[in-house]
């Protein structure tokens, strides 16, 4: 019978200690799933339930964590039939949605606290769970490559990739022929000239010996004859990457190199991460045996660089292997496994000073600039003061003569406003001169412009119209059944101030009305079509300006620059010889903004466009933005004063893409009409 007892009593001992450890891990559960609901919550704006819905949140489940699509739908499709899998890139947490609430409870119950192996990585991590409502996700509108930059699938063959690969060995350090250096991140070979990484310049009195490997000159001289390339390049960089290497965001040295710049993906694929200076930024995939070609904007402004990790984010409809941007689609996002990568890097060494037009990036121009020259801003403050001195201000002086050149509506536009029902109260958000008040005489239409000067001539044909600024417009909210912004949102200099002046015309619709919206685009050739605005380049002179919107500062008339064939033909001459004759206007050649040549297609998206104003409707007294010459000297007899207005004009997809980022709106349609980009949006 003792003996009995006591084995009783250790019995109790241990299933009182199983029961203790058990209550431990329910309240470290408990707890972690309720952190995770913060983070959620935080993160994302999402309340978990403690009812049982077909939604989960999976905690530590998510693409930053290193959880693949393909091991987590593995795991959750063991429950039951998954409808939806999304993984938000860099998060810690993946939501899935269930045919039924009975399979989502099934897969609760088994994996909340349930601990997994993490494939590839060789550790285990604890899933934890909850129960979250519909999950809504903004659709992902893909993003465009940068101006300039192109990406060449299998430009050459395995058998030529191999070839390649076999010149360079990284065992051997041969003085002789090639620098060769273990970087931080990488390893690196130099041929045909050294990089110096100290002084980020190349030594081009000092040749290395040997030039490039004969194999290149031949992959060269085959991109030359493909039209790939312009020039010859005479230096090529070798990198080697391992898995978790990379490359800090960089600007090739503008002295250094020429405009073109190529690289060539070995062994493996990569994303390679671009940023503009107003902080957008784009991921591309640079598969296997691809050619990467960088010029113009993409190679001179833009920053490109590989971040050092493991993993890629990359699509996973595609393996990784489509060229092209990474798009933040939640629905289709895996993880890929990086392997060792050599990159191919050729260059054209720079034998004079770079006279690009991005001197705010040119070591070369850097001494040049003068301060007070526009720039791509970096603050609120800096934006707002942009568009004061390079929109606002110069439509103040051109207003006269801009509204001579408008009158004739656009047929498009004329269509939706004669759509609208008769009695709809309609506001014009950068009305101009009004060429638009009167199309429709069933509407009540009201209009508003940040010129005083254009709102001033709105009065004089007697329509309603008022100062304001499109950031702002005094209009009580839910107010107007309809509204047009007709190429006003292109002169704000920030993605967020453009985005803030669509989310003002939202304010002002009522549930179930629309808008629509004109921005120029940097597309002035679309589907093998030239614009009106390239198609006059040479056919222009004494005619009216009617093509592509541009307003001021969100809130001026659809223009365009106005550019006979002589103005459009010596406007960059007019700001470079300002300076050799003593002029004292601000000279634009100078400024940090390239500026726009009138009638040609657009190399960058954020630039100064000039008007060339007729001395008859001419100002009084210039602002800062004009050019002017001495009383009597040929100049001031042959040349109109120019002024310089700020533009972003806009890629395909982008003005979608920052209307669909609204929760309060839907696209109703998106088009393109001759070089502008256009979207008609319904208030929800």
């Amino acid at each position: 019978m003792a003996a009995s007892s006591q084995i009783s009593g250790r019995e109790v001992d241990e299933a009182s200690q199983d029961h203790l450890k058990a209550c431990k891990m329910r309240k470290k559960i408990l707890r972690k799933q309720v952190r995770a609901q913060h983070t959620l919550m935080r993160h994302e704006g999402i309340e978990c339930v403690s009812h049982a819905t077909q939604s989960l949140v999976v905690a530590n489940g998510g693409l930053g964590n290193g959880m693949s699509r393909h091991q987590l739908l593995r795991i959750v499709e063991g429950y039951g039939l998954v409808e939806t899998l999304l993984m938000p890139p860099n998060k810690p947490y993946s939501f899935v949605k269930y045919e039924t609430t009975e399979e989502a409870k099934k897969a609760f119950d088994a994996l909340n606290g349930k601990e997994v192996a993490l494939e590839d990585f060789g550790q285990n991590i604890v899933l934890y769970i909850n129960f979250v409502e519909k999950v809504f996700w903004k659709t992902a509108v893909p993003t465009n490559l940068p101006p300039g930059l192109t990406v060449v699938e299998k430009i050459i063959s395995p058998e030529e990739e191999r070839r390649m690969l076999e010149i360079i060995d990284w065992i051997k350090d041969e003085d002789t022929q090639n620098a060769q250096k273990t970087l931080k991140h990488r390893r690196v070979k130099h041929f045909g000239y050294e990089f110096c990484y100290d002084s980020n310049n190349v030594e081009k009195e000092k040749p290395l010996p040997g030039g490039l490997p004969e194999i290149c000159n031949l992959f060269l001289e085959n991109c030359l004859k493909q039209g790939y390339i312009r020039h010859k390049p005479d230096q090529l960089t070798v990198n080697q990457y391992e898995p978790g290497q990379g490359i800090p965001p960089h600007i090739d040295t503008h002295s250094a190199f020429e405009d073109e710049i190529i690289s060539l993906s070995l062994g493996a694929q990569i994303v390679m991460d671009f940023k503009h200076p107003d902080g957008r930024t784009v991921a591309i995939m640079l598969p296997r045996r691809s050619l990467l070609v960088m010029t113009g904007e993409s190679r001179y402004l833009w920053t490109h660089g590989i971040t050092p990790r493991k993993y890629d984010v990359i699509q996973a409809s595609e393996l990784g292997q489509k060229v092209g941007t990474i798009t933040a689609d939640v629905g289709d996002l895996t993880l890929n496994r990086r392997e060792t990568r050599t990159s191919f890097t050729f260059r054209k060494v720079r034998r004079s000073p770079c006279n690009c037009i991005y001197p705010s990036v040119c070591d070369s121009q850097k001494g040049q600039q003068r301060q007070g020259q526009p720039s791509f801003p970096l603050s609120e403050m800096e934006a707002s003061k942009l568009e004061q001195e390079y929109v606002h201000k110069v439509y103040e002086e051109i207003a006269a003569h801009f509204s001579s050149t408008r009158h004739s509506p656009w047929p498009q536009i004329v269509e939706f406003l004669r759509s609208l029902p008769k009695g709809a109260i309609v506001a014009d958000v950068g009305c101009g001169n009004g060429k638009y008040l009167g199309i429709n005489k069933d509407l009540y239409m009201i209009g508003c412009d940040r010129s005083k000067n254009l709102v001033d001539i709105c009065g004089e044909k007697e329509f309603q119209a008022f100062v304001c600024d499109a950031l702002s417009v005094p209009i009580r909210s839910g107010s107007c059944d309809a509204c047009i912004s007709i190429a006003v949102i292109h002169h704000f200099s920030t993605a967020e101030r453009r985005l803030a002046t669509i989310r003002e015309l939202a304010r002002l619709l009522r549930p179930g009305g629309t808008a629509l919206i004109y921005v120029w685009a940097m597309e002035q050739e679309y589907k093998n079509q030239k614009s009106k605005y390239l198609k006059e380049k040479n056919d222009s002179k004494g005619k009216e300006e009617e093509i592509n919107a541009d307003t001021a500062q969100g809130l001026l008339s659809d223009q365009m620059p106005d550019d006979s064939s002589q103005d459009s033909a010596r406007s960059d001459q007019l700001l470079n010889d300002s300076k050799d004759k003593g002029c004292d206007a601000k000279s634009v050649a100078d400024s940090r903004l390239p500026v726009h040549t009138n009638r040609t297609s657009f190399h960058s998206q954020d630039l100064l466009v000039p008007w060339h104003l007729k001395s008859d409707t001419k100002k009084k007294g210039e602002s800062a933005g004009t050019l002017s010459f001495p009383a009597g000297s040929n100049e001031s007899q042959e040349l109109s004063p120019v002024f310089h207005r700020y533009y972003h004009v806009f890629c395909e997809g982008e003005l979608e893409a920052a209307c669909r980022s609204l929760d309060c709106v839907r696209v109703q349609k998106n088009y393109y009409d001759q070089g502008n980009w256009c979207v008609v949006l319904e208030k929800l």
